[in-house]
């Protein structure tokens, strides 16, 4: 597959598999994209596959839950810090 197809594959496992919202997707997928996340996929289309984009759709999920639950952890850390 392209790479724009891959993208798009992976886009809509996210919203299919994790319930996102079409946006949410989107915007997670060109985070990814910004953070050079994709580079080797654009440069080897083997990564290209749909066994690929599950893992990538999962790995990026994941990574964003990890980063929400962090930034609540520090949020209520600076909340006990004020009292």
């Amino acid at each position: 597959m392209t790479y724009e197809e891959f993208l798009d594959e992976v886009t809509t496992l996210l919203h299919e598999i994790y319930d996102l919202d079409d946006a949410a997707a989107i915007k997670l997928v060109v985070d990814a994209q910004d953070a050079e996340y994709f580079v080797a996929h654009d440069d080897n289309e083997a990564m290209r596959t749909m066994e690929q984009a599950k893992k990538d759709a999962t790995a990026l999920y994941e990574a964003k839950q990890n980063r929400n639950q962090t930034q609540r952890k520090q949020q209520l850390r600076k909340v006990q810090q004020k009292k």
